[in-house]
């Protein structure tokens, strides 16, 4: 049973921080030594793991030798097999997987959790010649490099930050795609599709973590619709949670609704092959930055200058209400106004958005 996030706080600042003073500081280690085995510590959803991938890949073309393992947790391991260049996934809530983990004692050890304490202790019991962290609070004591972090900062350059120890540099941008789908992905992606004939499509995603970042399934519809006048066809995609949501967006539509029917690595295929995917704040969204596929994002509760994506194939649809954000470190308190930014978002405006990107 997955503890609620309630508890999951409670326990970090409780018993994280009587650990993090448990824990002597290390003292300064040396990072000019070679690192042929690389831990990154990666917990949270999907989006994060997502924009760690850059900065997975600047570690492996610094350390071409280097054999990297991560280790994540059930709900976002998938996102780490769309990345060639880890070698290993570990899940710590997965007892056996944890006690390997706890037996690798690497060269370096990434720990890329943005604040809570738990992911610190972890790596500080795992042990590496050099324990890299966030020093966001007491977490900081238990890393040789303790490095600073800000909300201003979109989410990858962050993880960038974290190389600086090991002399790596951030790059001036980020090439996309920089995910990769495996072979097997793309075989049922054209058997999914195979409806369509090869004809382009639009991917919509109406699911979110929380209730304040969902949209709405008739909005949804209404943009459907106006799209499949344009002569698109719609494919609705998602876990089991947002099937019956996907039922409803195509009422009326011919489109498909593949929502609950793909695991992430599917899902991603047919992401790649989406003309345009229309998403919320999500870890879905992320995924089509990372395949390099054009997306309209509607942003609200989360922190756009973090999280929206970025350059010329994105449209970010925020109304920056004086009080959102409202989401700090992955956590958004109940809305007290009905999420009245996500509401304030127009069928119209991500019409307008969607034909600004969609070839003609």
């Amino acid at each position: 049973m997955r503890l609620s996030i309630s508890i999951l706080k409670y326990l970090d600042k409780t018993l994280g921080q009587m650990l993090c003073r448990f824990f002597p500081q290390p003292a300064l280690s040396s990072t000019n030594q070679p690192s042929d085995t690389i831990l990154i510590i990666r917990p949270g959803g999907i989006g994060d793991a997502v924009l760690l991938a850059p900065t997975i890949g600047a570690l492996k073309k610094k350390f071409p030798q280097a054999k990297i393992t991560v280790l994540a947790e059930k709900r976002n391991a998938g996102v780490f097999s769309l990345i060639p260049d880890v070698d290993r996934i570990l899940r710590y809530d997965v007892l056996g997987e944890f006690l390997v983990a706890l037996r690798l004692k690497p060269d370096v050890s990434i720990d890329t959790e943005q604040y809570h304490r738990l992911s610190a202790v972890v790596a500080r019991l795992i042990g590496a010649t050099t324990l890299i962290g966030y020093g966001t609070n007491e977490r900081a004591r238990l890393f040789h490099h303790a490095v600073p972090y800000s909300h201003d900062d979109y989410e990858a350059d962050s993880f960038f930050r974290l190389l600086a120890p090991l002399g790596i540099t951030p790059p001036t941008s980020i090439d996309t795609p920089f995910l990769s789908v495996p072979a097997a992905a793309h075989i049922l992606a054209t058997q999914l599709l195979a409806p369509l004939s090869d004809r382009p499509f639009i991917a919509l995603f109406p699911g979110a973590s929380i209730p304040e970042r969902r949209w709405g399934a008739e909005r949804f519809r209404q943009v459907a619709v106006r799209l499949a006048e344009q002569g698109y066809n719609i494919v609705v995609i998602g876990g089991k949670d947002d099937a019956a949501t996907g039922a409803a967006i195509i009422n009326s539509v011919v489109t498909l609704n593949l929502a609950g029917q793909t695991s992430l690595a599917e899902t991603a295929a047919l992401i790649e092959r989406a003309a345009l995917l229309i998403s919320g704040d999500s870890g879905v969204l992320h995924l089509g930055v990372g395949l390099g596929t054009p997306t309209v994002s509607l942003f609200g509760p989360g922190i756009a200058k973090k999280w929206a994506p970025r350059g010329p194939n994105h449209r970010v649809l925020n109304h920056n209400l004086p009080c959102s954000p409202c989401t700090k470190f992955g956590y958004t308190q109940k809305c007290q106004r009905n999420a009245e930014c996500m509401k304030k978002i127009t069928s119209d405006e991500i019409f307008r958005a969607a034909m600004m990107l969609l070839p003609r």
